[in-house]
């Protein structure tokens, strides 16, 4: 088996081309990153918002209830 590069310097640079190869596989890697994380960061995010619209609700009805209550006669 015979190998393309002859040292490992030779592979990075590959005939002057490394810049342009290096950098299309840098662009790649960080798109499909962010690919990755982007529907958990989302889902989190969302999930973070039902939360929050959850306790709001929460204090509405215990205000109303507390109202009804002091509304009521004795």
């Amino acid at each position: 088996m015979q190998f393309q590069f002859d040292s490992l310097a030779a592979f990075l640079h590959m005939d002057g081309h490394g810049t342009f190869v290096w950098a299309a596989y840098g662009v790649t890697f960080l798109t499909l990153t962010a690919l990755a994380l982007q529907p958990r960061l989302q889902r989190r995010r969302l999930k973070r918002e039902l939360e929050r619209q959850q306790r709001i609700e929460a204090r509405r009805r215990s205000v109303e209830t507390r109202r009804t209550r002091e509304a009521e006669p004795a």
